[in-house]
């Protein structure tokens, strides 16, 4: 199937027998059975990450609508399985402490990356060692005991690229994570260019409207049963009622990226001819983000939009725009920062469904202010 139908029909292909339009909601935390013996086992199975059919016994063992939203993304990935987690953060935590109980503490990562992935990996909070590489020196970066190699693609906030299969080739066995967040599926399906992980923040496009959190991770079923077990004993679980937002808004988003990033194509090219602009980011592969460095203060752009929203986040219905340096990447030590292109001057924007001239007027208004308001700050020569 094409991907637009997959995204509509993953995870309800049993709905017509059972007798149901919309997918049914199941919020138990626990889940009866006279039979402890027959529990027993299965308790046994789910220990071992197996992901069985039937009642879960408890909820932290899994749940029968977030099995739907995990299966119609591995679909949408072109993988096996995928595991859940209760935000993109739980699901990059429960990919290192795979490493580390694998025995292959030492990461890779290639930046830039999102600040607090960055700070996360690079602490060493959950026992990995780290090595930062360039794509073209991540195959000499490899070691013995090197579990992961990470790679945002397009990267965030400056939404450099990364050849995957490139990439993929230099790591040899050592498997290659993708966060695939801001591409999604619908631009770019990491496993057909060799990654064996496939990583989303569910919170940004995969949701859509700004009212859900989540994390997911599309894998091999053998990788899966290590997640699901890290995610048993750690108990960063989705809740169901996320789930069956995220599953809704898996059906519409084919849809949303295509408007989304004609708009952001759109802006971005107003954007690079801006006198108060000084340079735009915008992927070659396309999508709905864009970032751009402006010749005022980026303070006051953010203070000046009135129908942008001024948020963190994104991947919503509605366009936002942050400073990432304030935001996003305050974390990341300045140095390293500016080092892998994250400027002062940079703003992140992801562009939302609104009418690409009602955008680019409030966008237009607030550069211009900042410019004016920069220049009105410059004292007068003396003499």
């Amino acid at each position: 199937m094409q991907l637009e139908t997959t995204a509509v029909h993953a995870g309800r292909e049993d709905l017509v027998d059972l007798g149901v339009h919309a997918v049914p909601l199941d919020l138990s935390t626990t889940y009866p059975s006279r039979d402890s013996r027959e529990e027993a086992l299965r308790l046994d199975a789910f220990a071992e990450g197996a992901q069985l059919p039937g009642a879960p016994i408890y909820g932290r063992l899994g749940n029968p609508t977030v099995a739907r939203f995990e299966s119609a993304l591995a679909a949408l990935e072109g993988l096996p399985a995928a595991v859940s987690f209760a935000s993109g953060m739980a699901a990059l935590s429960a990919c290192l402490l795979a490493a580390v109980s694998q025995g292959k503490p030492h990461v890779v990562a290639v930046r830039p990356l999102y600040g607090t992935s960055d700070h996360l990996i690079a602490s060493g909070l959950l026992g990995n060692e780290l090595t930062w590489a360039d794509p073209a020196d991540v195959a000499a970066a490899i070691r013995p005991d090197t579990g992961l190699v990470i790679v945002e693609t397009p990267a965030n906030p400056t939404l450099s690229e990364v050849d995957l299969r490139a990439l993929a080739d230099a790591c040899g066995s050592v498997p290659l994570l993708v966060d695939n967040t801001f591409a999604t599926p619908v631009l770019q399906r990491p496993a057909q260019f060799g990654a064996s992980i496939v990583l989303h923040s569910a919170t940004k496009f995969l949701g859509g409207h700004g009212d859900v959190l989540g994390g997911v991770v599309a894998c091999d079923e053998s990788y899966a049963r290590v997640l699901r077990q890290i995610r048993i004993v750690t108990g960063g679980v989705l809740h169901p009622l996320a789930g069956y937002l995220l599953l809704r808004g898996l059906s519409t988003l084919p849809v949303r990226i295509k408007a989304q990033s004609a708009n952001a194509a759109e802006l971005a090219g107003r954007l690079a001819a801006h006198p108060g602009v000084r340079r735009v980011h915008y992927p070659r592969l396309g999508g709905p983000l864009v970032a751009f460095e402006v010749e005022g203060d980026p303070h006051a752009v953010i203070a000046a939009v009135r129908l942008v929203t001024p948020a963190v986040s994104l991947g919503s219905v509605d366009t936002l725009i942050q400073h990432p340096a304030s935001l996003s990447h305050r974390i990341v030590e300045e140095s390293d920062r500016h080092g892998c292109g994250v400027s002062d001057q940079l703003l992140r924007m992801s562009v939302g469904l609104e009418d690409v001239d009602d955008l680019w007027a409030d966008l237009d208004a607030a550069v211009r202010s900042a410019v004016s308001a920069g220049a009105r700050s410059v004292p007068a020569p003396v003499g």
